[in-house]
């Protein structure tokens, strides 16, 4: 009898495709391997074995698979289990699941190869210039990748000229598999066998005395190596002060012996981590509460103001199931977030830290990923929201700090989850504890502990007592009726900022928003220069004298004139990050600034550089976005200004105030951090407004309260479920059209629901895609899954309708 396969291939493609297989295959294989199967006409990809059967499939004719990959499973059971939660919640295929999940290094690649073909001759008379230099690289290297010859070459365009040598036989094509996986390797330097023994060694060194320099190298390497110690080359001629020449001669003389061996990327050496703090009253109440939330078997909501020493307690929570044996996920909003955090933890567990995220590279994230899923040992993962993704064996508690971040959201592409959701789900899968931790926590996290679903546990004081940061709301409009600004400073928060510096203190300056300055404009005519690919203007950057695009990258010099009018009378509206770094350095010239931005913050230790120059003194004060407001621990900061709060809260959001109530709340959670009182001064040219005046008195029951009252009102979350369905194509009357035929498609179907649009956003279109969105509500009396399968239905009708072809639709569940 036949035996046949389910495979996940990295797709966008609702089903499993079946593989025939051998008996011997079939009892080898289990779920979660990996098997290299082809797919269309020349193409092999890396699946997922999904379960093993003996049912043919009757629509399409069955293929072999290529090869299996894995002796043991790369995907537990679990994770297809939680896959497929994923995929079903948030409208996806779990071959797109797949492919946000595993690191690229266990997605073999399938790239063409070019090979001499060795059955026919060629005359080097009939190869023109290019021909010849590629026949040339073939008979010095066996295969060349299309990509190779395209730097041979020095152009982009080389199919036409493959073709042609194609069609003249003169080479061939392979589809070649191959994994993009190396281990670490570091050579190590070990003493020849032959002089362990004492007298051996002695008359060595007794012969060496004519080259004093090897002696001592040596020497170094004898004493280096006791204990059993590794040594690499570096640190040999580091401690005997010579160089690698000296150690090349010692090992040409057969007295060295040079060993490569794989190395660990991402584990430290084994050490015993140091003793915990002692927590104070407040800490050990609220930890004694959270366990018995977690008793009661709930999800429970650490809601502590900022500094009240959460990490304390967490940390605790961490050691007791690390001392039980089982593993722990902690995730992040923000990579900035790790650095800092990462430092604490290992000052306590050590080696058992494992950091997974996206600035790790990919052999990094695969030795993260074979370490959780080996389960060897207990560690605590700590990693942004992909890290939810990792295949846990026995995760006992999983922490979402800062769970009120949007950053949890993944956006774009496909799976568009949210961590905190999905977190709470693989913790119920698994039977873990999952505790959600903030200082300002979502209006969804809140609303589930007033419904009982989700447990309360409040930390109301700051850590050793500390005050919270004074506020104070700045009036712009009026200092400047007053004349009391220097370019965006008011006279207010230089003064306090003046104040700081003499005390020693740092300051924080918050301006969300990067860049110079969001526009260019002529004075004459009012033209301001767009990208070309989206409907935005482009933003002025003044390190790089460039105009910018935040949306698709585009950028060009910045014209000398414009170029609508050649009028010289160019200006600029509105400020970014950069032009207040300008002007701090016309204010403060012999006071140094750093910039914490994402222009700032691309490289894999360009975080880490910030923050260290932050604690050592190095910076008096660092202008930031809202990068600045995520829990980092800045000891000497005793003043946050922010430059200007109006931006947040005229944003066309229905959570715009309640995001704006967060990252104020949080900026100036970072001043006062130890036994002095901070300052925080907001500018603003709507003093009055609600969302600020809560703010200052740190009312967020009110805040939350008034927003509820707002989201009752207009049919929001947490009352009602949203969905969105975004519609993207380079002609606008197609997207259009395509959204409304998806908006009438929807109302024949008997749902209730109610669906709004089509719609075209703020920003219509993007990398030259108009988009537009309809947007579907669901209230508490509709089923959800009734309608994603309503929609699902509806969206493979519109996929085989032949006009809508290049239309891309993606939904986005919970799209906020």
């Amino acid at each position: 009898m036949s035996h046949y396969i389910d495979v996940i291939i990295p797709l966008p493609l609702e089903r499993l495709f079946a593989y025939r297989v051998t008996a011997a295959e079939a009892d080898f294989l289990e779920p979660g391997m990996r098997v290299a199967v082809p797919f269309g006409k020349s193409k092999i990809y890396t699946g997922i074995v999904h379960h093993i059967h003996q049912s043919p499939p009757l629509n399409y004719e069955v293929k072999d698979i290529e090869l299996i990959v894995d002796e043991l499973p790369t995907v537990t059971k679990d994770q297809l289990k939680f896959w497929e939660w994923i995929a079903s919640y948030y409208v996806c295929s779990l071959g797109q699941v797949m492919r946000a999940a595993l690191p690229k290094s266990l997605l073999l690649e399938s790239e063409t190869i070019i090979l001499k073909n060795p059955d026919t001759e060629v005359n080097d008379d009939f190869l023109d210039d290019k021909q010849f230099l590629i026949m040339e690289a073939l008979l010095h290297r066996p295969a060349l990748k299309v990509k190779e010859v395209m730097d041979i070459l020095d152009r982009k365009s080389v199919l036409p000229i493959l073709k042609k040598m194609l069609e003249q036989e003169w080479i061939i094509l392979q589809e070649e598999v191959y994994s993009t996986y190396k281990p670490k390797t570091v050579k190590y330097i070990f003493l020849n066998k032959r002089y362990k023994d004492e007298e051996q060694l002695k008359n060595l060194l007794d012969d060496m005395t004519r080259a004093p320099k090897q002696r001592d190298t040596v020497m170094s390497l004898f004493m280096l190596q006791t204990g059993n110690k590794l040594v690499t080359s570096k640190l040999l001629q580091d401690r005997a002060g010579v160089s690698r020449a000296i150690i090349k001669a010692l090992i040409d003389k057969n007295i060295f012996i040079e060993e490569e061996q794989a190395i660990d990327r991402v584990l430290d050496e084994k050490e015993q981590g140091s003793e915990l703090f002692e927590l104070q009253p407040a800490q050990q109440e609220a930890l004694n509460e959270i366990r018995e939330q977690f008793a009661a078997g709930k999800t429970t909501l650490l809601h502590g103001v900022t500094s009240s020493g959460k990490t304390e307690i967490y940390v605790r929570l961490i050691q007791e199931q690390l001392e039980l044996g089982n593993q722990v996920l902690y995730l992040l909003p923000e990579i900035a977030l790790t650095t800092q955090l990462i430092s604490r933890l290992k000052h306590y567990f050590k080696h058992q830290v494992l950091v997974y995220h996206s600035r790790y590279n990919l052999n990094e994230r695969l030795e993260v990923w074979n370490h959780v899923i080996e389960n060897k040992e207990p560690y605590v993962i700590v990693g942004a929201r992909s890290a939810i993704l990792l295949p846990f064996q026995n995760v006992k508690l999983i922490i979402v700090d800062e769970e009120h971040e949007t950053s949890f959201k993944q956006f774009d592409p496909d799976p568009r989850y949210h961590a905190r959701d999905a977190a709470v789900v693989l913790g119920h899968m698994k039977k873990a504890d999952v505790l959600l931790g903030s200082a300002t926590p979502s209006l969804e996290s809140y609303y589930n502990t007033t419904l009982g679903k989700y447990g309360l546990v409040e930390l109301k004081e700051r850590y050793g007592k500390v005050l919270m940061p004074e506020i104070q709301i700045i009036d712009i409009k009026d200092k400047h009726k007053r004349k009391k600004m220097k370019g965006h400073f008011s006279d207010s928060l230089i003064e306090q900022m003046q104040e700081a510096f003499k005390n020693n203190n740092q300051v924080i300056l918050f301006q969300n928003r990067r860049g110079y300055a969001p526009i260019l404009e002529c004075n004459t005519c009012g033209n301001a220069p767009q990208c070309p690919n989206c409907d935005v203007s482009l933003t002025f950057h003044q390190y790089k004298k460039q105009l910018r695009c935040h949306y698709c990258g585009y950028h060009t010099i910045v014209p000398p004139e414009c170029p609508s009018c050649s009028s010289t009378s160019l200006d600029t509206k509105g400020f970014g990050t950069q032009q207040i770094e300008e002007e701090f350095k016309e204010l403060f010239p012999d006071l140094k600034i750093a910039r914490m931005d994402l222009d700032t913050t691309r490289g894999k230790n360009s975080i880490e550089k910030i923050i260290e120059q932050i604690d050592t003194g190095e910076v008096h004060c660092l202008v930031g976005t809202q990068m600045l407001t995520k829990g980092l621990d800045f000891r000497n900061v005793s003043l946050v200004g922010v430059l200007s709060a109006d931006t947040m809260l005229n944003f066309p959001d229905f959570r715009a105030h309640e995001r704006c109530f967060h990252l104020l709340t949080q900026v100036s959670g970072r001043a006062g951090r130890t036994a002095e009182r901070g300052k925080v001064l907001i500018q603003s040219y709507n003093p009055e407004h609600q969302i600020l005046q809560q703010v200052s008195t740190y009312d967020y029951g009110a805040m939350f309260k008034d927003q509820l009252e707002d989201r009752y009102q207009f049919k929001y979350p947490p009352y009602q479920r949203l969905i969105r369905l975004t519609f993207k194509n380079r002609d606008y009357n197609t997207t259009l059209q395509a959204g409304q035929w998806f908006v009438n498609a929807l109302n024949q179907i008997e749902h209730g629901v109610e669906v709004l649009g089509p719609e075209f956003p703020a920003v219509t279109r993007v990398r030259n895609l108009y988009q537009v969105h309809v947007m579907v509500k669901m209230g508490k009396q509709h089923h959800p899954n009734t309608i994603k399968d309503y929609i699902r239905k509806v969206k493979r009708s519109f996929e085989s309708i032949k006009g809508f072809n290049s239309v891309r639709c993606n939904v986005d569940v919970d799209c906020y």
